[in-house]
């Protein structure tokens, strides 16, 4: 066969077959092909086909791979628009040495490959093997037409054998030429082995698959012509279905729940989509729980408000002593809707300290309304799927919070407390604080939209009560929409008025002392408020009584004799030391030492400013915990000290060669804001001076560079804070004056208060005479009194 194949040959590239040896296939081809034909055709009737890997089917020489295969035109065909068709047998592998010419074709110098034939025990295994592998893949389905078996069968020789089950192996292009010119006959047929493995490997695969699906199927045909079976067999007892019976019950549920028009088109729809859903599917649970929160909400039910003012207000003041502002706004509330009966509900914001009764007063007012009570701590809440609920694509989606709590009670107008609007987080599965925005707008939340009904509802008829320690962290757009009350401390006799018409009766009932009146008197409750709190609430108060409470219970269950009374001398015995001490009273006037007045959200509380002066070189030394308003008010209070220390009568150089450190005890609690700017300014003062301060007199203002003092806030929490403390005297901003005349003229019974409108009316209250002489520049002495307030 080598001598009538010669040794040049026309390339012809192929781009989706591949020909091996003695395989016959018809081969169509394009008019630009025309010149390999002509070529092959004058000279032997031979040509070489080569895979070309190229896009459009045109390659190169160096393009091309390697190894090809020569085959015989047995039969041409040309058509009119210039191309035509061939049938070519393969005949024998090549190698591809040079090119010769590659106009007006590919022309290339060949050398021919002789396979030798290979026999042995090798060679007949592997044959065996492989022609089981075929068989097991025909026993899966794997299609071969019958000639071929007939042939595969008589074929005994690897290299052909080969050949001919990888034109059926389903092989790409790419795969087939890499056997192709695998050019050992046994190695091919390995390889070929290997590759018929992994398709059984795969047809045994996915014959297991098909055989459980066809199970499940013929479970599933099974299960729906039992149903059917079942359903026609209750037809003719009379009894009905579970599942109709369920959705019947669904049906009339939807007629009944009063829902809005376009709500109503949501849920009939949903309905009919039920129907058609198996029962065994989990989208028939999800669908079955979404009607369910459509029929449980209250779309139209709610509960009758008690518009009897004056019920309401005796109720308000059953709960809680004071709070004049807070009850005010309630029975306003009630008065209007008395007046007219569609009032959109208020959104309040209680701010205050802990303990002064923030969220029981939301449930006083519940009570006193006649309304359902609500709360939810917004506290730590970082996702805002918690207002907004989930979406119905994710398994176990549940709607919000706000939803779920007025689906719960069945109400659409209850009293709803956000309780630490101010403590809400914010991460990576949103901002909770900004889903509240909607909610909590009296102009959007009559359409408030929760993820998971994906309808509106109304929310416009809840109360909205929202409770916060301190303003500050709350967003301002959220701020916006709520209308304020601050809620402040309480005084001592405030303590005192609520720890007897509260506190003690209810501590007696349940410590089970019911049965054993006890009384207490009032030098007692002095004592425990004074000596063992220091709060602006109550929370501490009532677990003394408490803690007195449960003293007594013991003494009784050990047989002792009942106490009837608990006086002043009994208070230590029973709790132990005196856990607080009068911070101004037990101290002594010092030079560079001055009390403050601070607001924190635990109610207002003293605290003590210290400077201190040694040699250096304009070093300002600031600890204590100060946050950077702090820091700044205490630069503005030196550089007003050094712009008018002649005033003072300071040494206007003093700063060169000395460095001052500034410290406010009680390190380890972060301090910050401007009201401490005066105060540092007469420790500074005083310090320079070497006038001592009074301690027993207390101070707050912002302080500019100029000497003004700006007002400042928290009044009463600052006022109570000092009487606590032992305080005499309170200096104030002049411009805090209206926050004075709104308070009740008990509070300022133990206390002077003046009014200041710069530094130096500050430094007649607050310093105590020169010891020595500082100058002659001092001009405090002519300075007018301020008269007290």
């Amino acid at each position: 066969m080598n001598t009538q194949i010669p040794h040049v040959l026309p390339i012809y590239p192929l781009k989706d077959h591949i020909v091996f040896p003695y395989m016959v296939i018809p081969l169509f081809f394009p008019r630009e092909a025309i010149g390999v034909i002509d070529e092959a055709m004058r000279q032997s009737q031979m040509i070489g086909a080569v895979y070309c890997p190229g896009p459009k089917g045109v390659c190169t020489f160096d393009e091309h791979p390697r190894v090809g295969t020569v085959c015989r035109i047995n039969q041409l065909v040309k058509f009119p628009d210039g191309g035509g068709k061939v049938t070519i047998e393969g005949v024998q592998r090549f190698i591809m040495k040079a090119p010769v010419q590659t106009e007006p074709c590919l022309t290339a110098v060949v050398e021919l490959v002789v396979e030798k034939e290979e026999r042995g025990l090798v060679v007949d295994a592997l044959v065996q093997s492989v022609n089981a592998l075929l068989k097991i893949a025909l026993a899966y389905g794997r299609p071969l037409p019958e000639d071929v078996l007939k042939m595969i069968d008589r074929i005994e020789d690897p290299g052909r054998l080969a050949d001919l089950i990888t034109v059926y192996l389903g092989i790409d292009p790419g795969g087939q030429q890499q056997l192709l010119a695998i050019l050992e006959p046994i190695e091919r047929l390995k390889s070929v082995y290997m590759h018929l493995t992994t398709e059984v490997q795969k047809m045994q695969v996915k014959g297991v698959i098909d055989q459980e699906v066809n199970k499940r199927l013929g479970k599933s045909q099974k299960e729906h012509l039992l149903r059917e079976q079942m359903k026609q067999i209750q037809q003719e007892l009379g009894d009905q279905d579970p599942r109709m019976a369920e959705l019947s019950e669904l049906r009339k549920r939807i007629r009944d729940a009063e829902m809005p028009d376009d709500v109503l088109l949501v849920a009939e729809k949903e309905l009919r989509r039920l129907e058609q859903i198996n029962p065994a599917s989990p989208e028939y649970t999800v669908s079955r729980t979404y009607l369910d929160y459509l029929c449980n909400a209250p779309w139209q039910k709610g509960t009758q408000d008690n518009l009897d003012v004056k019920q309401a207000e005796r109720v308000l003041n059953e709960d809680h002593y004071d709070l004049k502002e807070v009850k005010e706004r309630i029975l306003e509330y009630l008065a209007v809707r008395s007046l007219k009966a569609t009032t959109k509900g208020p959104i309040l914001c209680f701010v205050g300290p802990p303990g002064v009764g923030k969220t029981s007063l939301g449930r006083s007012i519940a009570r006193a309304m006649g309304r359902k009570f609500i709360r939810v701590s917004l506290g730590g809440m970082k996702d805002e799927a918690e207002i907004r609920g989930h979406r119905r694509t994710y398994i176990g989606a549940l709607p919000g919070r706000i939803i779920q709590e007025v689906c719960r009670v069945e109400s659409n107008n209850p009293v709803f407390m956000l309780d630490e609007v101010d403590k809400i987080g914010q991460d990576f599965r949103g901002d909770p604080s900004s889903a509240l925005l909607e909610v909590l707008d009296p102009e959007q939340n009559d359409s408030f939209s929760d993820h998971y009904l994906d309808v509106p509802y109304d929310l416009s008829r809840v109360m909205f009560i929202t409770t916060a320690n301190i303003m500050d962290p709350i967003p301002s757009a959220l701020r916006d929409r709520m209308e304020v009350i601050r809620l402040s401390g309480y005084s001592d006799e405030d303590k005192e008025q609520i720890a007897y018409k509260y506190l003690i009766p209810k501590e007696i009932e349940e410590n089970g002392l019911a049965k054993y009146p006890l009384e207490f008197a009032p030098e007692a409750v002095r004592k425990i408020i004074h000596d063992y709190t220091r709060e602006a609430g109550v929370r501490n108060l009532e677990r003394k009584i408490a803690a007195v409470c449960r003293k007594v219970a013991f003494g009784i269950a050990q047989g002792d004799a009942a106490r009837s009374r608990i006086d002043e001398s009994d208070i230590e015995n029973l709790l132990g030391p005196r856990t607080y001490f009068i911070e101004v009273a037990a101290e002594r006037d010092r030079i560079g030492v001055v009390t403050g007045l601070a607001w924190t959200e635990s109610g207002g509380d003293i605290l003590f400013i210290e400077a201190a002066r040694m040699k250096g070189n304009k070093g300002l030394t600031l600890t204590g915990s100060l946050g950077d308003v702090m820091q700044e008010s205490a630069k503005t209070a030196l550089s007003y000290v050094r712009g008018h220390a002649e005033l003072f009568g300071i040494e206007q150089d003093f700063f060169e060669k000395s460095d001052l450190h500034i410290h406010v005890p009680s390190g380890a609690i972060p301090k910050d804001g401007p009201s401490a700017g005066v105060t540092i300014a007469v420790a500074i003062i005083s310090l320079l001076t070497g006038r001592a301060a009074r301690r027993d007199v207390a101070m707050t203002g912002e302080l500019t560079l100029t000497g003004r003092i700006l007002p400042i806030g928290g009044v009463k929490e600052k006022l109570l804070a000092a009487r606590r403390a032992g305080a005499k005297t309170v200096l104030l901003p002049i411009r805090n004056r209206e926050h004075l005349a709104e308070l009740d003229p008990e509070l300022l019974a133990d206390l002077e208060v003046h009014l200041v409108e710069c530094v130096n009316d500050i430094l007649i209250h607050t310093l105590l005479p020169l010891t020595n002489t500082v100058g002659p520049n001092s001009t405090l002495e002519m300075l007018p009194p301020v008269a007290p307030v």
